[in-house]
């Protein structure tokens, strides 16, 4: 997710998502989706989660050695404080509309991709430009829950 958009859904395939995987999609996927938006790594912040394979070891120096600014300190269940688990939300609730559950893997990504696809920059925007308020929201309760 970037100020200019949603970027284009990236499919996980079978197995458990580790450093060298979570690297190898910051290697191809977020790199394209950066060209794509013609992003530049000198003027964008990356940020993700405390989960320990956004923070090993051999991520951090992935990040460093590809000159990625990064928002290092993280306080822990702090979904407030990042925009695109709204727009998960947002789409988990448009998955939702479906009449009919999807028939198999295939036709859940199907739908995923189509519903991730009709985001437009004013959605992300519009998640993106409240954080201020998010920030200040979790400060003023002191860590604790917000109406976000």
């Amino acid at each position: 997710m970037t100020y200019e958009g949603p970027g284009y859904s990236c499919q996980i395939y079978d197995g458990t998502m580790n450093s060298d995987l979570y690297q190898h999609i910051l290697d191809t996927t977020l790199r394209e989706i950066m060209e794509y938006y013609n992003m530049d790594w000198s003027t964008a912040y990356f940020q993700h989660d405390g989960d320990p394979k956004h923070r090993s070891k051999s991520t951090v120096q992935w990040l460093k050695a590809n000159g990625v600014s990064y928002i290092d300190e993280w306080p822990a269940q702090s979904p407030d404080l990042n925009p695109i688990e709204h727009l998960w939300h947002h789409l988990k609730l448009k998955l939702s509309l479906y009449d009919k559950k999807a028939k198999g893997v295939h036709e859940l990504w199907e739908r995923v991709e189509k519903e991730w696809n009709s985001f437009d920059k004013e959605v992300c925007r519009r998640y993106i430009d409240t954080m201020p308020a998010r920030i200040k929201a979790v400060i003023d309760t002191k860590g604790g829950s917000t109406r976000y």
